[in-house]
């Protein structure tokens, strides 16, 4: 699978989770999970959208397994930086080291997404 296909299907996904999410919220009167739900949102259907616009651009870093690999990092990372949050948001102090390990995770994988990026550019300028 392309990964701007994987990234436009996870990207909608994730939006539906986040929705739900936001609408038992609402309906619970409980907003206290917002930061987590935010997230989710920002990192699940913002950037994996914005990715799989990126990779569609691009068919030739479209194609590679280092992109794959960025999307599917992304997902599991933003999964547990979410959960994470939500931990933390609920009083739970267990919540803080997986927050942590996910931000971490998401920020290693934006480095990889940068160099993808850049490694496409220098293609590009190479070829003309």
């Amino acid at each position: 699978m392309k990964a701007s296909n994987l990234s436009f299907r996870a990207a909608v996904l994730i939006a539906l989770a986040g929705m739900i999410w936001g609408i038992v919220m609402a309906i619970s009167r409980d907003h206290s999970a917002l930061p987590a739900h935010a997230h989710l949102n920002l990192l699940g259907w913002v950037s994996l959208f914005l990715f799989g616009i990126f990779y569609r651009l691009h068919p030739s870093v479209d194609l590679t397994r280092s992109a794959r690999i960025q999307v599917w990092f992304w997902i599991v990372g933003t999964l547990v930086l979410t959960v994470g949050v939500a931990l933390v948001h609920s009083g739970n102090a267990i919540g803080d080291p997986i927050a942590g390990v996910g931000a971490l995770a998401v920020l290693a994988d934006m480095a990889l997404f940068g160099w993808l990026v850049f490694r496409q550019e220098q293609a590009g300028m190479a070829a003309k």
